[in-house]
Formats: C-alpha cells, structure tokens, sequence
C-alpha cells in the first residue's frame, strides 16, 4: 500500500475507535502529516503536528531533554520517544507518531549510517511508547517515503482488532 491508502485505512480505524492522531517529524519534514492530511475529512481524526528537524526545536516544543540529545544524538529510539511523548501533551490526541533519521544522502556515519530511521509510537493508553529502529535503503525520497509507510502501517497495527 502506498501512503495515501495507508493514511486513508489509518483514519478509518481511527474514527471507529473515535480516536485522534498527531505527529512529531524530523527527517520526513512533515511527510506523515501531508500524508494524513491529504485524506478529505482527516480534520475528525489528525490533531496537529511538529515538524522538529533541529535539536533546539526538539527542546523547546516538544520538551526532549538535552541530556538525551546528549547521550544518544537525535537519530535514537529514546529521542523518538521523547518527541512522541512531547506531542501527545501538546496536542488533544490519543496516540502521537514520531520519526527521527537520516535520510541522506550525507549526514551518515559508521554509527548511524544513511538510511537509519528511529520511531515512536505513544499513546494514552500505553504506558511506554513503542520504538524501533529500520535501516532503510534508497536515495533521500526513497528513505523518506518507506518511513512515512512504516509509521503510518505501526499505528495501523496498534489499532488491529485484537
């Protein structure tokens, strides 16, 4: 599925569970929420959305601490975390997206090369977000667009009857 069909699906299930969506964006520069919002009638389950792709921003707005853009650099599950936590208190949503990586085509190091994406899932209900780290292949809006898919189907997921 493409992301359009993915955001469609994803509201879908979300205004069956009457339940509302925000992201927190870094690499995809606001990719999830275009994707979302592309979809007519997303006012009734998409909340707002941060698009954070410098640190500072990630501090001020969605309240990340230093400390970990310190310890673990912006491109991490515990960074993601934070920015996902960070947006569901800003935003009147159940369940907040976000997405932290390095989608190239330099910026990449041995460490954390290009195509390292890092994201967040975190929700009212869940008590710890949900993180995982994907080595994406491709140039620049090849990495760019399998994140947005791979957000988009997590949450998907999330919401699945049980």
């Amino acid at each position: 599925m493409d992301k359009w069909q993915l955001a469609a699906l994803l509201g879908e299930r979300l205004l069956e569970c009457g339940q509302r969506v925000t992201t927190a964006e870094s690499c995809t520069g606001g990719g999830v929420a275009a994707a979302i919002t592309e979809i007519a009638g997303s006012s009734a389950w998409f909340d707002m959305a941060v698009v954070s792709y410098s640190n500072e921003v990630k501090q001020r707005v969605l309240g990340v601490p230093a400390e970990l853009l310190q310890q673990h650099g912006a491109v991490s599950e515990h960074v993601a975390a934070a920015m996902a936590q960070g947006a569901l208190k800003l935003a009147t949503a159940d369940w907040a997206l976000a997405v932290s990586g390095i989608a190239g085509p330099s910026g990449g190091s041995a460490e954390k090369p290009v195509g390292m994406v890092c994201f967040a899932i975190a929700g009212t209900a869940i008590a710890t977000p949900l993180t995982w780290t994907q080595h994406l292949a491709g140039d620049r809006h090849a990495v760019r667009e399998q994140s947005i898919c791979e957000l988009l189907s997590a949450l998907l997921q999330q919401l699945a009857p049980n």
